[in-house]
């Protein structure tokens, strides 16, 4: 993948002008597909390590340099993943506003000091629980695969695949906070960290109560307690900063923060014919903040992963010419719910879509069968 993603950014460089945007979003596709696939393998890798690393090192009540720098690794390596998924993730979505190295820089320590906080928790716990911490972490796996799941994200092509993935991403949860799906998330994230909360308080005040007094001291353990408090503190703090100060859609607190996208039903604009149903080409510039005014993204949209936007047919006489494009004709009504079965659809006609890209300058129109009023459809396509 690394080497595909390579050879479409030369591309992206060295064909002709009407085709370069072509090879560029591809491989922005690609790397958000990269830096997911690396997310999970540093969460499924990285942090059961940090985590065994820092119970080893609270039991022998010492740090050897090796096990200081390979811990440090770790810890860095979750936090900047998930931030640099984030900020690939925007880059690659022109619906999105692009996040800022200074956000990615906050983000960043939000995620290293929360995680911090719950590995050090987690490792207190496990140096004198060892049975009892293997069930919490089971137990809590099981929620939040299950609340990721009743979710209903559209990650994957097939039903099963997505429960695979929600199944992964549930590890995730056991760290850190993801967000997987669209909408208003503030108040998932408020509910994920007053149980991260809990549980770290309960997980360190349990090991305060019962550790061994004769390897740790009682200054010591009480440095311990200090260091979880203080480091989940300051991922708060953080994360505060990145939401009210540095986030791409604009502060929290602003009057934009919420509600819908489209409150009233836009003007009809000249465009394709009123038969069809069309998807917006990807060669299309990104919007700047000022055409976003009013827009709050997905932070607190209620705007679906497909977004179906009403729009009233032109009158006869003012109905633009029948351009001349290739068109994919599909016999079936576009379903927003259940998601899965839309989003088969639509992965099983990446190859044909890119076929016809590849051979003609302009994008494809996407035609659905619709019972009433025909209806533009934005889409996110990923290559995963």
């Amino acid at each position: 993948r690394y080497l595909r993603t390579l050879y479409l950014g030369l591309q992206s460089r060295w064909q002709a002008e009407h085709r370069r945007r072509h090879f560029y979003w591809r491989m922005m596709f690609e790397s958000a597909d990269i830096s997911m696939l690396r997310l999970l393998e540093t969460f499924l890798k990285s942090a059961p390590q940090l985590v065994l690393q820092l119970s080893i090192m609270v039991q022998q009540n010492s740090i050897e340099p090796l096990q200081g720098l390979s811990a440090s690794a770790s810890l860095v390596s979750l936090a900047w993943m998930i931030a640099s998924y984030q900020k690939v993730l925007r880059d690659s979505r022109e619906d999105k506003m692009p996040m800022s190295y200074k956000g990615a820089v906050v983000q960043i320590l939000w995620h290293l000091f929360t995680i911090a906080a719950r590995a050090i928790a987690f490792a207190l716990f496990a140096s004198v629980f060892q049975l009892y911490f293997g069930i919490f972490i089971v137990t809590h796996w099981c929620i939040m695969t299950f609340w990721i799941i009743q979710g209903e994200t559209d990650f994957c092509m097939s039903k099963w695949e997505e429960i695979i993935y929600n199944m992964v991403v549930g590890i995730i949860y056991i760290f850190c906070w993801f967000n997987v799906k669209e909408g208003r998330s503030r108040y998932r994230m408020c509910i994920y960290y007053i149980i991260t909360l809990s549980e770290n308080a309960a997980l360190t005040v349990l090991w305060f109560l019962y550790y061994d007094r004769k390897t740790t001291s009682d200054f010591d353990a009480l440095i311990l307690v200090c260091v979880v408090s203080s480091s989940f503190a300051l991922g708060i703090f953080f994360m505060f900063i990145y939401y009210c100060l540095l986030h791409p859609n604009g502060p929290m607190f602003s009057p934009r923060a919420g509600g819908c996208i489209f409150r009233q039903r836009p003007a009809p604009a000249p465009g394709p014919p009123a038969d069809a149903v069309t998807s917006p080409p990807r060669s299309l510039p990104r919007t700047t903040g000022g055409e976003r005014d009013g827009a709050p993204g997905e932070r607190d949209s209620c705007v679906p992963v497909f977004q179906v936007r009403p729009c009233a047919p032109p009158a006869p006489a003012a109905r633009a010419p029948r351009t001349e494009r290739p068109v994919i004709r599909i016999d079936l009504p576009r379903k927003k719910y259940p998601a899965w079965d839309a989003h088969f659809i639509d992965r099983r006609l990446r190859k044909t879509i890119l076929a016809l890209e590849y051979a003609s300058p302009t994008t494809p129109r996407l035609q659905y069968r619709t019972p009433g009023a025909p209806q533009e459809v934005l889409e996110y396509e990923t290559t995963v």
